[in-house]
């Protein structure tokens, strides 16, 4: 993803940080609590127990597929874009990928702060067109029967995509199984492996 190089990013973040504390809108202490919060109490540990617990109770997972804000809330994770959710479970025969075309609509308090990849241009457009050949670069490679559905999140609607569940995870306690989930599995752009 060499869609904007990560110097560049970095220089525009720092530039709008500097201007905020220049006006008094913001002091880089707060900023730098906010970040941490997102990195550290919030964020895709928040979207990894959810996902364990739709692997290992049943029950859980048809609650979370059917009514997704209800089933998310009951664990505590509520606001910051988790108004409204669906999530859609990843199968040998189906592949869910989410992507924001208007903007980055992303559920933060599950998912930690949003990659800079999931807000450019390239990818809200590509992976509509031609989702296939943009998860290959995410090194997603799908065999040509798996039907592949691409979500669209909204400032209505986000979507939480639950990976499928390795096959030797069985006896793996939700420590373990959570090590295996990544903010990119939830999202559709990577994989889950038992030696992930």
């Amino acid at each position: 993803m060499d869609w904007l190089s990560l110097p560049d990013v970095e220089a525009r973040v720092n530039a709008l940080e500097s201007l905020m504390v220049e006006k008094g809108l913001a002091e880089h202490e707060a900023v730098d609590a906010v970040v941490a919060s997102f990195e550290n109490d919030m964020g895709p540990v928040n979207g990894a127990k959810v996902v364990v617990r739709a692997w290992t109770d049943p029950e859980y997972k048809e609650w979370l597929l059917r009514d997704a804000t209800a089933a998310i809330a009951d664990m505590g994770f509520t606001g910051l874009q988790t108004e409204h959710m669906v999530a859609v479970e990843n199968t040998a025969e189906r592949h869910n990928v989410v992507v924001c075309t208007l903007c980055s609509c992303y559920p933060w308090t599950l998912l930690g702060i949003p990659p800079a990849w999931f807000k450019y241009p390239q990818y809200r457009a590509r992976v509509v067109k031609e989702p296939r050949s943009v998860l290959a670069e995410f090194g997603v490679e799908l065999p040509d029967d798996v039907k592949i559905d691409v979500w669209d999140s909204s400032a209505e609607i986000r979507y939480l995509v639950i990976p499928q569940r390795p096959a030797g995870t069985e006896d793996m306690t939700a420590d373990d199984l959570m090590s295996l989930i990544s903010r990119d599995s939830m999202v559709g752009t990577a994989l889950v492996g038992a030696g992930a």
